[in-house]
């Protein structure tokens, strides 16, 4: 009886993980966005009608964003602004940058109102930026997963800070921030909840919003302004 030929040269089975779909809110998704969050969504409807048309404007300046977000970090919207400024008149009249920050001393970032944990956030990011291991200029051709990933290397920078970089620094079309207090009052308010949504429920609220929740939460943000 013959013994079957065995086959040593077959390829192997290719195990490629399908490539995330990179969709930006451009006027076209956008548009397609606010008709679906209509049709499924009846409060979201509502809101929609009071606050009028999507108007999102991107922060462009990656490095600028990122820097700002650590900035305003448990601190007021206005005490922010006020160190930056300061931080600005630092490298004036060249822009703020993350060589402009590198070379700084401690001191004078720390007479700008950086406190000892900031400053270690706004070192260890200009220096990543500087030296490459936080590719600024690769992060919008990168798929969500992958921006996440490498800004939480970043120390100060966690999930929901690259969730709003992904929203308002690139424009992605469906991003979600489940541990946002905003967006968690916002859910409490508009679906008569007698407490503020956990992650788990405002992530099956917002379900339904998929692949616009970007949409969706700028809306949910903006029903707050309205109360």
């Amino acid at each position: 009886m013959k013994k079957r030929a065995t086959r040593t040269d077959a390829k192997p089975v290719s195990r490629t993980q399908p490539v995330e779909p990179i969709v930006r809110l451009t006027p076209d998704v956008v548009a397609a966005g606010v008709k679906r969050l209509r049709k499924v969504d009846p409060i979201l409807k509502d809101v929609i009608d009071r606050v009028g048309p999507f108007q999102l404007k991107l922060t462009k300046n990656c490095y600028h964003s990122l820097a700002r977000a650590i900035v305003a970090q448990q601190i007021s919207t206005a005490a922010a602004r006020s160190i930056w400024k300061r931080l600005e008149q630092l490298t004036a009249p060249e822009p703020l940058s993350a060589d402009a920050i590198i070379v700084l001393p401690d001191e004078q970032l720390r007479g700008a109102g950086l406190s000892p944990q900031k400053l270690r956030y706004f070192r260890d990011l200009a220096v990543r930026v500087a030296d490459g291991r936080l590719p600024l200029a690769k992060l919008p051709k990168m798929p969500d997963a992958a921006v996440t990933e490498a800004l939480v290397e970043v120390t100060g920078v966690g999930v929901w800070t690259a969730q709003m970089f992904l929203i308002f620094s690139l424009g992605r079309a469906d991003v979600f921030a489940p541990d946002d207090y905003g967006l968690r009052a916002a859910i409490k308010n508009l679906y008569a909840l007698e407490v503020l949504p956990n992650r788990a429920l405002a992530t099956q609220i917002a379900e339904p919003w998929g692949p616009y929740r970007s949409i969706a939460s700028w809306y949910l943000w903006r029903s707050l302004e309205q109360r």
